[in-house]
């Protein structure tokens, strides 16, 4: 019997939006008016999801149909407005392109930020797991040892992948993070991403490249709107994700 890794019961995800641009008592007396200039905005409608231990999941929508809201609220980032999520196997890290990252701090302190949230650091073997990331991430310790606010995109993108893929997560969730960095680099991860999938671990991947999703994941899910429109092969998945743009 297939051991359930995530279950998402009617997710709503609504936030709060300033609809007239007031910031201050001066903006709320010369624009408020009688009215309030606040309105809550649903991000995801009613959200019903099982993912089971070992499945790979890619995750497509155009942009701000709340693929990310949905990542976040899984990672509980986001706490939903009404529903429930659960999760009943360890949260690696969120990968997001800057997500988690402390820009003040150096890369190395960032890789044993990443540990400690995994729930892996420890002092004895700290300097081997900074050694693994250096290598995977091509970064050297001369800017591993630099403020992260001086990478470039690529060079964030590299560590935060690094960070997660060097230990074996349960739950691995990727987000955008594929779109930036060289061939080479995206080809590593690919074939990294791989090796976690055969290990067991499970993948929710969003990405805008329907390739990508194809040759990751087995299963897919459309969103449209901020619901789910299509929950089935990759191939049903993409294939509706295309249908948006026709």
């Amino acid at each position: 019997m297939k051991k359930i890794a995530i279950e998402l019961n009617n997710v709503c995800v609504s936030y709060i939006h300033n609809r007239r641009g007031i910031y201050s008592i001066k903006d709320f007396v010369l624009k408020g008016g009688l009215f309030s200039p606040f309105e809550y905005k649903t991000v995801l409608h009613n959200i019903n999801l099982t993912v089971y231990k070992g499945e790979s999941v890619g995750i497509l929508g155009r942009n701000g149909e709340g693929k990310s809201t949905l990542l976040r609220t899984i990672a509980g980032i986001i706490t939903p407005t009404s529903g429930t999520c659960k999760v009943h196997i360890e949260i690696s890290p969120l990968l997001a392109l800057g997500a988690g990252l402390e820009l003040e701090l150096t890369g190395i302190e960032n890789i044993k930020i990443y540990n400690a949230l995994s729930g892996n650091y420890n002092k004895k073997t700290i300097a081997s797991v900074i050694d693994s990331v250096a290598n995977f991430s091509e970064l050297s310790m001369e800017q591993l040892q630099m403020p992260t606010k001086m990478y470039s995109t690529g060079m964030l993108a590299r560590l935060a992948f690094s960070s997660v893929v060097t230990s074996q997560p349960d739950l691995m969730m990727i987000d955008e993070v594929m779109a930036v960095g060289d061939k080479g680099f995206q080809d590593k991860c690919k074939k990294r991403i791989h090796e976690i999938k055969q290990a067991g671990a499970t993948i929710l991947f969003v990405s805008h490249n329907p390739d990508e999703i194809l040759e990751i994941c087995e299963r897919g899910i459309c969103i449209e709107h901020g619901k789910i429109s299509c929950d089935d092969t990759s191939q049903k998945a993409v294939k509706e994700y295309l249908n948006l743009f026709s």
